[in-house]
């Protein structure tokens, strides 16, 4: 469970959008595209690390995406964290330690839920940079992913795992397909990227203010 609140309208350098607008897993999939290949270029693999946990129902929007794209694979790229094998705060620090000891160089995408403002919840977000796990519940975790993809599941600010405890399940698992789904389109380009070599974007037609998509209830 992330920490990760933003403006409702997303802020400079990431993207943002709402579970339900029907544009949401394109908006993921492009958004992929136009940060994800800074850190695929010089790298050895392409990883996506769904954190998260299936003993909790809002903290399992990681492992359901990561279940949802083991179930429809294979794909050119690597998924970590499932509802059967989970990546969670107590073994995140090793799985870590095993992708380094793996791999020279991995493109990482992270993805977690997070809690945030009433407002906010329901929103998706796509940024450049590592996100901090378990922040959201007073924990210390390493930030980890080059690009990370975080989705507001509920209120913070008080009680986090009783909050946690009583999300609603048809919440996450909207989120949870509506990131599966984009996360597939944008990562399987991000693998042609990593096979040619190449850092640059052909044409993609937007930037991160041009994508981000204001909630229908913000």
């Amino acid at each position: 469970m992330a920490r990760v609140e933003r403006r409702p309208d997303g802020g400079p350098g990431e993207v943002r959008v709402h579970v339900d607008d029907p544009k949401a897993a394109a908006t993921i999939a492009t958004a992929l595209r136009h940060y994800g290949p800074e850190a695929v270029h010089g790298a050895d693999a392409l990883l996506l690390l769904c954190i998260g946990t299936d003993r909790s129902i809002g903290d399992a929007l990681g492992p359901l995406v990561g279940t949802f794209l083991e179930e429809s694979g294979p794909h050119p790229f690597r998924v970590l964290g499932t509802l059967d094998r989970p990546v969670h705060a107590g073994n995140l620090a090793e799985t870590v330690s095993e992708i380094g000891r793996t791999y020279r160089r991995p493109a990482v995408v992270a993805v977690d839920a997070c809690l945030g403002r009433a407002e906010s919840v329901g929103h998706i977000t796509v940024a450049p940079g590592p996100l901090r796990p378990g922040a959201g519940v007073n924990k210390e975790l390493p930030g980890v992913g080059d690009v990370h993809i975080t989705g507001i599941v509920n209120v913070g600010g008080f009680m986090e795992y009783f909050v946690l405890q009583n999300t609603r399940l048809s919440l996450v698992m909207r989120m949870a397909r509506r990131v599966a789904d984009g996360v597939l389109v944008g990562m399987r380009s991000l693998s042609r990227y990593l096979a040619a070599g190449t850092r640059a974007l052909p044409a993609p037609g937007a930037t991160p203010s041009s994508l981000t998509s204001k909630s229908r209830d913000g």
